[in-house]
């Protein structure tokens, strides 16, 4: 299979799809494997970085997307590269589609067959190509909250650990998933006082256990959030529905009533955000003030870290990668239900449920779709 590699273009994105290891690795399957020049350059690596493993250059994204098999990506494609797309091509990348409609159509007339890293699964409902940015941006989300709530930022102008003789900043984390723990980490190391709201009590249970006193664990109703985000110096949202618009748990008037120069940072934000207040933003202009509440709602957060998170995400993503190259995305997906959930458009088809009822938009069983697909070859080959 012919694979290409495109440069990001979204604002301040400098992950790359492949590593050079991961090229390697599908070289050795037997694939060719390009990149466009300097894609790399982001995580500061040279294009001979991928011609000493095998690798060729492009001169552009335009003949990544003209002359390759399966183009292998990090962020969505926007709408350029959406319509550079075509029929019988294979995406592998976030997609995020249910609160970007537009995304969904464009790539719904493209005919392309895209899978998501975010809707593929695991063992006990894991998303294991999620999880290693979810952790990076738990852990960016204390980073970035810090910084913000430096009174130059617009901050009330509190230290998240404090100092002796000063109380520590409150930290309330909404979620106690993958990015909740991560952040909770985070703040807990830098001193802070930090309360989780979660809805599940064996997670609570869990959280508590893990970490022995240094974490308030609360079950999550609405009474709780409001009253402990009017106490919250930095409230990060950190909740998920798979693939689905995130349900908006932190209302305006909620934001209404926390101190001035609180900071809001929402994780959430890739899926439409979970605080009513919230829009995207970017590492180029990353915070917004409304009622007097700093907003860190960058969309790509994991892309300020694009070392540590091209090399973790492709941990993830590699084994999947070798599948669908190896097998052809309908011969894989057959063999793995877990790679089938990633399965989001095909065709001119939705085939993701949660996307569709967000949009409202017909929905295609990915299963029937294979077992169709799968009859026809074996048709023809008769």
């Amino acid at each position: 299979m012919k694979i290409g590699v495109a440069k990001e273009i979204k604002n301040h994105e400098y992950r790359v799809g492949l590593s050079p290891a991961s090229a390697k690795e599908l070289i050795s399957h037997g694939h060719e494997v390009s990149i466009t020049t300097g894609a790399a350059a982001g995580i500061g690596l040279s294009d001979d970085a991928y011609t000493s493993v095998g690798a060729s250059i492009a001169k552009s994204n335009d003949a990544i997307f003209a002359e390759n098999d399966m183009i292998v990506k990090v962020k969505e494609p926007q709408a350029d590269e959406c319509k550079q797309l075509s029929q019988g091509q294979l995406l592998f990348t976030y997609l995020h589609l249910a609160p970007d409609p537009l995304q969904t159509q464009l790539l719904l007339e493209s005919g392309v067959t895209a899978v998501a890293y975010e809707t593929i699964t695991g063992t006990n409902n894991s998303l294991p190509l999620l999880a290693p940015m979810s952790e990076v941006a738990g852990r960016l989300a204390v980073q970035a909250g810090a910084h913000c709530l430096e009174r130059a930022q617009g901050g009330s102008g509190v230290l998240l650990g404090g100092v002796p003789g000063t109380e520590p900043a409150k930290v309330l984390i909404i979620g106690g998933g993958v990015v909740g723990q991560n952040a909770a980490q985070i703040a807990i190391g830098m001193g802070a006082q930090v309360t989780i709201l979660d809805r599940s009590v064996p997670k609570l249970r869990e959280l508590d256990a893990l970490y022995q006193g240094r974490a308030t664990c609360v079950y999550s109703t609405a009474e709780a959030l409001e009253k402990h985000a009017r106490e919250a110096d930095l409230l990060i949202g950190a909740v998920l529905i798979p693939g689905a618009s995130a349900p908006k748990l932190v209302t305006h008037e909620t934001i209404k009533t926390m101190k001035t120069g609180s900071v809001v940072v929402d994780v959430a934000i890739d899926q439409g955000g979970c605080f009513e207040t919230s829009k995207a933003t970017t590492h180029q202009d990353p915070t917004f003030i409304v009622d007097n509440v700093v907003h860190y709602c960058v969309a790509n957060m994991p892309g300020a870290v694009p070392q540590t998170s091209t090399y973790a995400l492709n941990n993830a993503t590699l084994p999947f990668a070798i599948k669908l190259a190896n097998h052809g995305w309908q011969k894989a997906m057959r063999q793995d239900p877990h790679l089938l959930n990633g399965l989001n458009l095909h065709a001119g088809k939705l085939t993701y449920q949660a996307v569709a009822e967000a949009q409202d938009l017909a929905f295609t069983n990915p299963k029937e779709l294979i077992e169709q697909a799968h009859t026809q070859a074996t048709l023809r080959q008769a």
